[in-house]
């Protein structure tokens, strides 16, 4: 008999942090590499926010709070949801977690139970399938390719629910695709939910923030308010702030599965660092102005790298409306053969092959559910990005 979990043979490892984990080592072990593949922005976070944590540290703030976020931050983040979304939330509609990942992984947690189904569009953030799996629940992948500009349509929605669908997880603006769901295409996907009273909405609203060309972001419970109350709407500090390590993540929902969530985090975790969290309550009651100064940068970045990736032979690059990132496909590079001899069979192999024969790191989309395609994060300096897109020309041009 093992010694460990047999759970833990339902999950693999993220394979983002595996490919950032690889980028280091080859970099430490003195290899040119430009690493494509972290999720975070690469700017500082704000020193307004800076600031706030210094002076909890100099007031003494440092003691335990409530598990599941100090009264301070819950009316911050209430504020916040009425100011931006239109959600009327009370403090105790609201769960406060060590980042949004164990936000969505405290509520699959509390709430599946073996042969649950939840509807996870692909491509997906990779985390989704195997925390609904660590919860007991079943993952029920809808592919939402770039034929429909990486969305979910009505249809393919409809024709995912059953009688054992608990839940289905909707990430707009997406990691890792970009794309980002207009007012009237999520409208389309809650009248859906309006027919199947069962069916409970995770949203995952981090990089609501990051829109361009003048895309305004809508979330599921503001679209249809008839969902509110099984609607739980996540968000959290990490993307729009630069506070990726501060590891602050939040959400509003319904009082019984808030109550839940902060009973499985009273068991783990308890609650997030003090001066985390009265950094957070600065950054969503603090100015907001470099929000859309850094999307103009984001912005730049995202449509260089486009334009330079479908200027390369085999690949096609969409153009998406938020987050910061790409997935383009490279259906055009299957089947032929790099400089080092490498069969292209799939978009893994590619990722390996383009790090090690070009020093390039970014994602397979095989990690995201989607093949074959890759993820590019612009979030990172023009240099660098100009610098990998022109590696990455330089691949594709080499295959035979």
């Amino acid at each position: 008999m093992s010694f460990l979990s047999a759970t833990l043979d339902r999950v693999k490892p993220s394979p983002t942090i595996a490919v950032s984990t690889k980028a280091r080592e080859l970099k430490a072990a003195g290899k040119d590499v430009i690493g494509l593949g972290a999720g975070e922005p690469d700017f500082d976070t704000p020193d307004n926010i800076k600031a706030a944590a210094k002076a909890a540290i100099d007031a003494g703030k440092t003691k335990y709070t409530a598990p599941d976020g100090m009264p301070e931050l819950k009316e911050a983040i209430c504020a916040k949801f009425r100011r931006e979304n239109g959600l009327e939330y009370t403090p105790a509609q609201i769960s406060v977690g060590t980042g949004g990942k164990q936000i969505l992984y405290n509520a699959l947690m509390a709430t599946l139970n073996p042969g649950d189904e939840v509807i996870i569009p692909a491509p997906y953030w990779v985390s989704y399938p195997d925390m609904v799996l660590l919860a007991g629940g079943e993952p029920v992948v809808v592919e939402a390719g770039a034929e429909t500009s990486y969305k979910l349509t009505p249809g393919a929605l409809e024709a995912a629910i059953t009688p054992k669908t608990k839940w289905f997880i909707f990430n707009s603006p997406s990691n890792p695709t970009g794309a980002a769901y207009t007012w009237d295409e999520l409208k389309a996907l809650t009248d859906v939910l309006m027919r199947h009273p069962q069916v409970w909405v995770m949203t995952d609203d981090m990089y609501e923030h990051l829109v361009y060309d003048g895309f305004e972001f809508c979330t599921p419970a503001q679209v249809e308010p008839r969902l509110y109350d099984r609607t739980l709407t996540c968000n959290g500090v990490s993307k729009a702030y630069a506070m990726t390590g501060w590891r602050i993540g939040y959400a509003g929902g319904p009082e019984k599965v808030i109550a839940a969530m902060r009973k499985i985090q009273s068991q783990s975790t308890s609650n997030p660092g003090s001066i985390s969290q009265w950094a957070a309550v600065e950054a969503l009651n603090g100015p907001q102005d470099f929000i859309p100064a850094n999307n103009e940068v984001f912005k730049r970045r995202r449509n260089m790298v486009v334009e330079m990736l479908n200027a390369a032979d085999g690949i096609s690059c969409p153009m998406p409306e938020g987050a910061f990132y790409v997935y383009p496909s490279i259906a055009g590079c299957i089947g032929k053969i790099t400089p080092a001899g490498v069969r292209v069979t799939d978009d893994e192999v590619f990722a390996t092959a383009l790090l090690e024969e070009k020093g390039v790191a970014v994602v397979f989309g095989a990690a995201f559910g989607l093949s074959p395609c890759f993820r590019v994060s612009y979030a990172t300096s023009d240099e660098n990005l100009k610098e990998a897109c022109t590696r990455i020309q330089d691949f594709c041009a080499s295959l035979t």
